[in-house]
């Protein structure tokens, strides 16, 4: 017989609806230090767009701006405990 796993339900998250960044007409820019960490979790991993509520073109570039500020040492790689 085969065994039945169980179902996990997911819990529901409060997403905002409008991007961050249309709302305040910016771009995200590695030199923003507060913002950028606003969208990595403590971890030091980069939020999804699901989670965070930014658009694709800004999840996109907040991307590149969080790799090119952690290349320069403005961020973390991974935060130790």
């Amino acid at each position: 017989m085969a065994k039945k796993t169980p179902v996990r339900r997911m819990k529901k998250l409060i997403v905002p609806k409008n991007c961050y960044f249309c709302v305040e007409k910016k771009e995200p820019w590695y030199n923003d230090v507060e913002s950028l960490g606003r969208y990595t979790t403590e971890r030091g991993k980069i939020i999804g767009r699901n989670r965070s509520g930014i658009c694709a073109k800004h999840q996109r570039r907040l991307s590149l701006a969080i790799k090119y500020a952690r290349h320069l040492a403005l961020l973390p790689f991974i935060v130790r405990d």
